[in-house]
Parts: structure tokens; C-alpha cells; sequence
């Protein structure tokens, strides 16, 4: 079923240029491990077990990761009558709503299709936003489920999980098992570790380009679909700011789902990691609200919850 958030073809087109080239890729990369490995049982086994993990429990893994749970409307009445009204406006299903018990002010949303989603938020970002920002907020999170961005980041993910996963033990096999191991060993250890490290770099490299323009269409999807820009641009300023000021070491956990929040999950002094961030910065989405705002022919400043 076709919602009414406004259709987005720069972002159909790179959803389906990134999971070309990172399909290309995967097929590149078992491949060679079974070049290296002289097993392609085992590698095409154990590779397809964990993408279908990955596509079909990627909820549930987030979930649990984020220490989130299902609430139902008794529970968190308010929450509901927003997502209802959300769901109602855009014409698409309710997803499954969850809460995570985190004071870090956030909120994403997963799931393999808009049938199968989840939209989660923590109590930080309830306990800190009026209303409409929560409005803003949650029509953002539930165009990545409508725009079915949400499972092609999930799948995108997966090729470099398990790249990295592959380096991480390749490494740990070298360091703690060299000695037993006769040369030629070592070598195809050595060569799927470099394998393995080549393809996580690329994957990471072509989901941060889908990732931050698939927020730039997420917040002007949800500008649009609520009429309230200024709302979705106060909320950002807002939660950014209060982020930044959370000790990285809580930010740990997080980190690892940067590419499926609302805003990422960095510290006060993020240096490079602000370079290779999920996210356009908070300057980028406040401008692009801003125009927005002209658009529509807001009165309020954005920035500024109505």
C-alpha cells in the first residue's frame, strides 16, 4: 500500500545504486572466501544463516540492544494517540510501539517492511519534548518505515557486520594461535583478514552516503506530512544539544545503532567521528527545515516549536 508521504525518487535511486554496488560486493567477497577458505559450503552456509538473522530479527536485535520493549496504548496513552494520528494522516499501517528506559533523548525505527516495523523512543526524548515535537519526531522515524529505507539500511548493514566480524576473529586466530599453525595458515588468515577489512571499508563507506541523505528525506518528509517544520527543527536543536552533553561512556551501547536514530549518538567532543557520522550535521537538517518553512509559508521561526 502506497502511503502519503510524499514519494522521494533521489532516494529510490540511491537506495537501489547502494544495494547494487553492495550486492556486488557481498558476491565479491564470498567469492573470495571461498577461494581462501577451499570451503564454499561453509562460507555460503554460515553467510546466508546470518543475513536471513539479520533481515528477519533486525527488530528484535535492536530491541533488546537498546533495552526497549512493546508498550501498549494503556501503558503510554499519549504515545499511541500521536503514533494513530501519524499513521492515520500518512495512510499506512500502525507500527509496533515501543519505549526504551534510556535518558538519552532518542528514537528509531526498524523492521523488514511497513507491515513489520517497530518505532521505538526512549523515555529521555519523552520526558524532554513538548507535544509537537514529539509529533516531528515520530513522522520522521515513520517515513524511514513508509520510504522501506529502514530495511534496506538494515540489509546494507549486514555485509559490513560480518566483515568486521571476520577481521575480529581473523586477528584474535593470529594472535593467540600462530604458533600452532604452519605458514601457508597464516597466510590465508592473513589474506581473508585483508579481504574482510577492504569490504568492511567500502560498505561503510556506501551506507554513510545512503544514510545521511535518507535523514535529509526523513525530515523533509516529515516537515511536509505535518506542516510544522519549525516543530521537527526545534526538537533536532533540542535532543542534539542534549546529547552532546551525555558522557560518552554512556553512549557506548548507542553507538553501535547510530545509523538507525533520530540523531547520533555522539559525545560532546566527537573529533573525526563527526566526519564519518550516519548523519548530516545539525546545520545541514536546520537549513533544509528552514526552506522548507518558506515553502509552506510558516510563520514561526524554525527552531521554534509551534
Amino acid at each position: 500500500m502506497q502511503s502519503r508521504f510524499p514519494n522521494d525518487r533521489r532516494l529510490t535511486v540511491r537506495m537501489t545504486v547502494t544495494m547494487f554496488l553492495l550486492g556486488l560486493l557481498y558476491v565479491a567477497f564470498v567469492a573470495a572466501l571461498v577461494v581462501l577458505l577451499k570451503s564454499w559450503v561453509l562460507v555460503v552456509v554460515v553467510a546466508a544463516g546470518m543475513l536471513g538473522a539479520q533481515y528477519w530479527f533486525s527488530d528484535k536485535i535492536a530491541l533488546f540492544a537498546m533495552r526497549g520493549r512493546v508498550v501498549e496504548r494503556e501503558e503510554y496513552p499519549e504515545l499511541h494517540a500521536v503514533v494513530d494520528r501519524l499513521c492515520a494522516l500518512a495512510d499506512m499501517p500502525k507500527p509496533v510501539v515501543a519505549v526504551s528506559r534510556m535518558d538519552m533523548p532518542n528514537a528509531f525505527a526498524t523492521g523488514r517492511n511497513p507491515d513489520n516495523a517497530v518505532v521505538c523512543v526512549t523515555t529521555g526524548l519523552l520526558r524532554r519534548l513538548e507535544p509537537a515535537e514529539l509529533e516531528g519526531v515520530l513522522a520522521h522515524e515513520l517515513s524511514h518505515v513508509a520510504h522501506k529505507d529502514v530495511a534496506v539500511i538494515t540489509i546494507a548493514s549486514f555485509l559490513g557486520v560480518i566483515a568486521g566480524l571476520i577481521v575480529r576473529f581473523a586477528f584474535y586466530s593470529q594472535l593467540f594461535g600462530g604458533g600452532r599453525r604452519d605458514q601457508n595458515t597464516a597466510v590465508v588468515l592473513a589474506a581473508v583478514m585483508g579481504v574482510s577489512a577492504a569490504v568492511y571499508a567500502v560498505s561503510f563507506l556506501l551506507i554513510r552516503a545512503l544514510s545521511r541523505y535518507r535523514e535529509l528525506a526523513a525530515d523533509r518528509a516529515a516537515a511536509q506530512l505535518t506542516g510544522r517544520p519549525s516543530a521537527l527543527a526545534s526538537a533536532l536543536t533540542k535532543v542534539t544539544g542534549d546529547i552532546a552533553r551525555i558522557p560518552s561512556k554512556d553512549l557506548r551501547t548507542a553507538q553501535a545503532f547510530n545509523a538507525f536514530h533520530f540523531t547520533p549518538a555522539l559525545g560532546a567532543e566527537p573529533g573525526a567521528a563527526r566526519l564519518f557520522s550516519t548523519h548530516p550535521s545539525l546545520e545541514q537538517r536546520l537549513e533544509q527545515l528552514g526552506r522548507i518553512s518558506v515553502e509552506l509559508g510558516e510563520a514561526t521561526t524554525p527552531g521554534r516549536a509551534n
